[in-house]
């Protein structure tokens, strides 16, 4: 099984950055997800007319995941084509949290060094049933 480190992980984001549909908000976002399975599955941002129907990039690699059969994950580095540090909104830091709660997420600072956190610290109190 291969293994990947943050600095890995952030290229493969920045490579899907490229594949953004954000014609409303100009904010290019890639992902990449390592599942615990090994494998890396990417996504970008999607946007559509009717914002509700927009998709995140973090949001598209875990649909890609699940639908490949794997639910659990180790890591996620998330860019945007603006550069910067670049957050998971509340509702994908909720979403990963569904399935991992301990997920690594690899943010790049202005520099383009890794910023790690745990998923935990970014939202200390995810809903749960």
């Amino acid at each position: 099984m291969a293994t990947y480190n943050a600095f890995q992980l952030l290229k493969i984001a920045k490579e899907q950055v490229k594949y953004s549909y954000s014609p409303y908000s100009n904010f290019a976002v890639g992902a990449a997800l390592l599942g615990k399975d090994g494998n890396i599955y990417t996504g970008c941002n999607v946007e559509n007319a009717a914002y509700g129907a927009c998709i995140c990039a973090e949001r598209t690699a875990v649909v890609k995941a699940v639908s490949r059969g794997c639910r659990e994950f180790t890591a996620i580095a998330i860019v945007s084509g603006k550069g910067g540090i670049t957050v998971p909104c509340g509702t994908c830091r909720q979403f990963l949290a569904e399935f991992s709660p301990d997920l690594t997420i690899i943010l790049e600072d202005a520099s383009g060094k890794p910023i790690t956190h745990k998923l935990t610290e970014l939202l200390p109190n995810s809903f749960k049933l």
